[in-house]
């Protein structure tokens, strides 16, 4: 398939258009995340190698935070990774549309964060899952990536990105993503202690750890959802 015909295909259905435009949306974050690099004191080689290798936004920021404060290498790669956990966990809530074969499930989970997985986990059959993970996951690799490099070349430019409120296009992205999941009673109440216990974390515990304790308001809910359908 050439570039023409996927951009023709993925336009012909509502969550492959939202895919590819929230990977849109997500490129112009990672010229703030190109910027931040270089104004860390990294080469540009290091933050172009850190997005296509690492491609876990959250942890690249809380790396590149680390190493701007002062801290060393392996601080930094200790909280990227705890930030990285939680990509695991959706490996496993995603696992029933990963493809056969070895080589396409190592591309497949390459492209598991936090975008992909909200949009497939969103879509209402196996194909359209299917679809929007990787329409979502590819979008959001490429302009990522576009973004990154931009922002590396053009840093000394831009200045300081969080004048132009480019920190802010992440955190909005992904309360997009959040608001869908939100049609049920049992999610709502996952959502709102997990932020709880985020709101309480964040004060005391080192970066990265508070997201990964907040991951318990789902285990609580999902509990809650198994309880009610056993007495059913």
């Amino acid at each position: 398939m050439t570039v023409s015909e996927w951009l023709k295909a993925t336009w012909t259905r509502q969550h492959q258009r939202d895919g590819f435009l929230l990977g849109l949306a997500v490129g112009i974050f990672g010229i703030t995340f190109g910027v931040l690099s270089i104004s860390a004191g990294l080469a540009e080689w290091q933050a172009v190698a850190m997005s296509l290798f690492m491609f876990t936004g959250a942890s690249q920021f809380a790396a590149v935070g680390v190493i701007d404060a002062g801290g060393n290498p392996v601080s930094a790669l200790g909280t990227a990774l705890l930030l990285a956990a939680r990509n695991g966990a959706y490996a496993l809530s995603v696992g029933k549309i990963m493809p056969p074969g070895k080589g396409r499930k190592l591309l497949a989970a390459q492209l598991v964060i936090d975008e992909s997985s909200a949009m497939a986990q969103a879509q209402p059959t196996l194909r359209e899952a299917q679809e929007a993970f990787w329409t979502t996951g590819l979008s959001v690799f490429v302009f990522w990536n576009l973004g990154t490099l931009i922002g590396v070349l053009v840093g000394g430019i831009i200045g300081d990105p969080m004048v132009w409120g480019l920190d802010a296009a992440f955190p909005a992205a992904f309360f997009a993503l959040l608001l869908p999941h939100l049609n049920k009673r049992e999610k709502r109440r996952s959502a709102f202690i997990g932020a709880a216990i985020a709101m309480v974390a964040i004060p005391v515990l080192p970066s990265g750890l508070p997201v990964v304790l907040a991951g318990f308001g789902a285990v609580v809910g999902a509990r809650a959802r198994t309880k009610r359908q056993g007495q059913n």
